[in-house]
């Protein structure tokens, strides 16, 4: 019977570790396409930082990707800068890539 437990404790361990590197990815992802939209509508450092930080919050508003894809593409189009929806998807599964990478370097 312990065994069955260690073993049931290790799947618990490891899907709230799995859970913390999905939330984390995506937090830096967000932070990255931030600072991708905020070099495109060209803006100085501290309005970078800050907008990247709002980037991060959208996130939390609804599950998925779709408030934060709303957001960058509302706040681009206000900002003047020609972009789609697609072109928008694309940074986000490029910043993707990148947050994971960047991740694994850390660790």
């Amino acid at each position: 019977m312990t065994d069955f437990n260690d073993r049931e404790r290790a799947e618990e361990a490891k899907f709230a570790l799995d859970e913390e590197n999905t939330f984390r990815i995506a937090a830096r992802r967000n932070r990255l396409l931030g600072q991708w939209a905020a070099e495109k509508m060209g803006l100085n450092e501290a309005e970078t930082e800050a907008y990247a930080k709002a980037v991060v919050q959208a996130d939390f508003e609804e599950a998925g990707d779709e408030d934060v894809v709303r957001k960058l593409i509302g706040d681009l189009t206000n900002a003047g800068v020609e972009i789609d929806e697609a072109g928008v998807r694309a940074a986000l599964a490029e910043k993707s890539v990148e947050a994971r990478r960047q991740l694994i370097g850390e660790a």
